[in-house]
């Protein structure tokens, strides 16, 4: 007979730092506004600015995405420049110092704090290329934006989603051979899994998916195609993908809002997913049919 006791530890063994999802996702530009503009035609609204930095959040649903214009910092973060880049992704997780312990206990690079007065001290690990790996445990009644953020007056702090946009996951650049490594790299520290092949999503299915511990959201590992990439710097995260029940619903409803996609031989929209157009030298965003 399988006790509740039994249950909790199988639970902790496929989950340790009882992940429960994204928390943010935070790009860093030099043009805050045009990508602002790109996230309100995604149905994104911004709802608070940073108390101290340069910083906006942005938010639909349950979706976070921080835009960083704030130039400084420690030297070895993400500066502002006119190329976008996605520099991290905060995990919701159980406890943050221990998933943040448990990391470092597994090989992790730990990230420098540089804490202003009045902000919360958010533990974090080095991810792929200059990224980070944000733990936070403050995601329900209360949360981060509570302490570092005040709202924008007038705005509407919990925008709805657009037709169940939601996280489905992030897709990362990974240099050649470099595929068993990253794959470890995940499991080891976050406890992913990697995706049967015949379980795959979306209408772009190259690499290997790795499934979160919670079940809800993925990675996608994408290799170069052969010459292509070749040095171990050039790794990255990508872009992102939303998820959502009916895809040629949401393309319909984007395409109102001034979004364009990609309509080609090769790629298309179709019930499986969706790729908008490049964005600001290289913002894309996919669409993948995905019910939470």
């Amino acid at each position: 007979m399988t006790t509740a006791a039994d249950r909790e530890s199988l639970a902790d063994a496929t989950n340790p730092l009882g992940l429960d999802g994204i928390e943010f996702i935070e790009f860093v530009t030099a043009k805050p506004q045009a990508l602002g503009q790109v996230l309100e035609m995604m149905g994104f609204r911004p709802v608070a600015r940073h108390r101290s930095r340069e910083v906006l959040l942005y938010r639909q649903g349950e979706m976070n995405i921080i835009i960083n214009a704030h130039a400084g910092g420690l030297p070895c973060t993400v500066q502002p420049s006119d190329t976008l880049v996605i520099s991290a992704i905060a995990l919701r997780v159980r406890d943050a110092a221990t998933a943040y312990h448990h990391a470092l206990d597994r090989g992790a690079w730990a990230v420098p704090t540089n804490v202003e007065v009045m902000e919360l001290n958010i533990p974090a690990v080095h991810g792929v290329g200059a990224s980070r790996l944000y733990f936070v445990d403050r995601y329900k009644d209360f949360s981060i934006y509570d302490v570092d953020f005040t709202l924008i007056p007038t705005v509407d702090p919990k925008p709805p989603a657009l037709t169940g946009l939601h996280w489905f996951g992030v897709v990362q650049y990974i240099g050649n051979d470099r595929m068993e490594d990253w794959t470890e790299f995940y499991a080891e520290l976050f406890g992913f899994k990697t995706l049967p092949d015949d379980k795959r999503y979306g209408i772009l299915p190259k690499g290997r998916v790795l499934q979160s511990p919670c079940g809800s959201f993925y990675l996608q590992l994408i290799e170069p195609e052969p010459g292509i990439l070749d040095a171990e710097g050039e790794e990255s995260l990508q872009r992102v993908g939303f998820g959502t029940p009916d895809v040629l619903a949401t393309v319909a409803a984007l395409r109102q809002r001034g979004v364009g996609f990609v309509e080609s031989q090769g790629v298309h929209s179709e019930t499986r997913g969706a790729l908008t157009q490049s964005y600001l030298g290289g913002a894309m965003f996919e669409l993948v049919h995905h019910t939470r």
